[in-house]
């Protein structure tokens, strides 16, 4: 099962990578998931939507498009910004559409008091509106910058740890309902 993992925020200075290097421990260690980063540092897509990209945006498109379309699910690793979620997140949502019809999402959030859940709630109409899946366990990290060591350990892993198994263990589910119905009867949005 291929699942695509967001990297969404694109920050001088942010802290997701940490929280990135923990989510793939957990994603590699389960069963059955073959995993691809999706970091939005590394992309450049205009805030312009074209229906005909310039060669420089093509080229930009190439290094998200694919992988989106190959996974068979998603993990999208989003901050919390002014109670919402990175516009480079937002942006790579937009250009991409088949790319997430009837494939199921899973959220990882950081940030202050709320951890991100605020981004996620905000996240969760605008993939419906694509015809993705949001499931329901999310794992969320509350004041992340005091929660993991200076080598990227979490502090006290026990609730984090418990917290991503339930989240993977459902997304894989529904990654696999998924796309056994898909093979069954084609969705067509």
């Amino acid at each position: 099962m291929k699942v695509a993992v967001v990297v969404g925020s694109n920050r001088e200075g942010r802290f997701g990578p940490v929280v990135a290097a923990w989510l793939l421990r957990h994603v590699r260690d389960h069963a059955g998931f073959e995993v691809d980063v999706v970091d939005l540092a590394d992309v450049d897509l205009p805030t312009s939507l074209s229906y005909r990209p310039s060669e420089s945006t093509r080229a930009e498109l190439a290094k998200v498009t694919p992988k989106l379309a190959a996974a068979d699910a998603f993990i999208v690793l989003t901050p919390e910004y002014n109670h919402s979620y990175p516009a480079p997140l937002k942006n790579v949502i937009d250009w991409h559409g088949p790319e997430w019809h009837a494939k199921p999402v899973a959220f990882v959030s950081y940030g202050g008091l709320s951890g991100g859940l605020r981004a996620v709630e905000h996240l969760r109409p605008v993939l419906a509106e694509l015809h993705a899946v949001t499931i329901r366990e999310t794992v969320s990290f509350h004041n992340a910058g005091a929660l993991f060591d200076e080598d990227g350990a979490h502090r006290d892993p026990e609730a984090a740890d418990a917290a991503a198994k339930a989240m993977l263990d459902q997304l894989a589910w529904w990654a696999w309902a998924l796309r056994a119905a898909k093979r069954v009867r084609p969705y067509e949005s």
